[in-house]
């Protein structure tokens, strides 16, 4: 079995962070997105795994290599106009060829493994398998209609909703998919929907069976799905403890986990967390609290005397000062800075 990860999403709604690298990239617990996705087809003995990117994401090539850090051989392929999902996979079709494979998108970050995915292939020998998970507007999503525990139909964004089951992102397919996304024609949306797929293959008899999740899972498509991605990953792999990578100093700090701090850091005199994932080379100083935020690579924080909260700062962004003794709430791109009244000393 192969798997195949979709990356060439544009991430409009992750700007300004999706300007400078492909959404897939951006650090949930300092890991990229793709690292999660990459480790859930690990996990179910897919070693063969195929990625999509748009030409100019030459930054995913460069971190996942040839694969073999994740233990996998990885292919590149290229989607040079954003189509949709099923487009991404009619152009992966001779990387699959006739093997039976896991589609996942990159931008989703799911909690519960692919094992129930594929032990479902196996005992019902399905052309195809699909995992849904309970949602609170089955408006906004593609939705499933089930009748005596069998997948009759699936509708994307639907008026009136036949479920509250939507489809969240993991799939496994067979060879018939690439018969029926031939037949598709765009949505009103100008994409080649993998739920109108899904719907050919019913319609032409084919068997599609399901897997419900109760675990945790989202697309990493806002900057509060990010940083709420972020917590899950953090109190998962840390539970209350906090983490510090080599080559950093952390000098008269308070840190209330689960935190993450990386490389080449230097932390002193602040009150850290809970909920904080720092990327390598960062500098805090004189930081009354901070929580629930994401610094990226090189960011700096100085003399910042209230509380910093659902904030993340981008790679070589700075914030001094202090102007009140509130709180703040901050997003800064990339290389921004930001001075308030009273910083000290010269700007970076």
């Amino acid at each position: 079995m192969k798997g195949l990860i979709l990356c060439a999403g544009r991430g409009t709604r992750l700007h300004p962070f999706s300007y400078s690298q492909p959404k897939t990239l951006l650090p949930v617990a300092n890991h990229p997105v793709l690292h999660y996705c990459l480790l859930k087809l690990r996990e179910v003995g897919v070693r063969d795994i195929g990625i999509v990117i748009q030409p100019s994401q030459m930054q995913i090539p460069q971190y996942v290599g040839d694969g073999s850090q994740f233990g996998a051989t990885i292919t590149f392929l290229e989607q040079k106009k954003p189509l949709g999902i099923a487009h991404a996979v009619q152009l992966a079709q001779p990387f699959l060829r006739d093997e039976p494979f896991i589609l996942l998108l990159g931008d989703n970050l799911l909690m519960d493994s692919l094992h129930e995915l594929t032990q479902t292939f196996t005992r019902t020998r399905a052309d195809g398998v699909v995992m849904l998970s309970k949602v609170d507007r089955p408006e906004d999503y593609g939705i499933a209609e089930i009748q005596e525990e069998r997948l009759i139909s699936v509708e994307e964004k639907p008026q009136r909703p036949k479920s509250n089951l939507a489809v969240i992102g993991a799939y496994l397919f067979t060879r018939p998919i690439f018969a029926s996304i031939a037949t598709l024609r765009p949505s009103s949306r100008g994409e080649y929907e993998i739920t109108d797929a899904i719907q050919s293959m019913i319609d032409r008899g084919y068997h599609i069976a399901h897997t419900v999740t109760n675990g945790k899972y989202t697309d990493v498509g806002t900057i509060e799905r990010w940083l709420e991605a972020n917590r899950w990953m953090l109190k998962q792999e840390l539970g209350v403890r906090h983490e510090v990578g080599s080559d950093s100093i952390v000098e008269n700090c308070t840190i209330v986990g689960p935190v993450v701090i990386g490389k080449r850091c230097r932390i002193e005199n602040c009150r850290l967390g809970p909920y904080v994932a720092i990327q390598d080379g960062v500098q805090l100083k004189n930081c009354k609290h901070i929580e629930n935020s994401i610094l990226l690579e090189n960011s700096s924080l100085k003399d910042v005397e209230w509380p910093v909260t659902n904030s993340v700062f981008g790679r070589s962004s700075h914030l001094a000062g202090s102007a009140a003794d509130s709180g703040g709430v901050f997003i800064l791109s990339d290389k921004s800075s930001i001075r308030m009244p009273g910083a000290k000393g010269n700007p970076p």
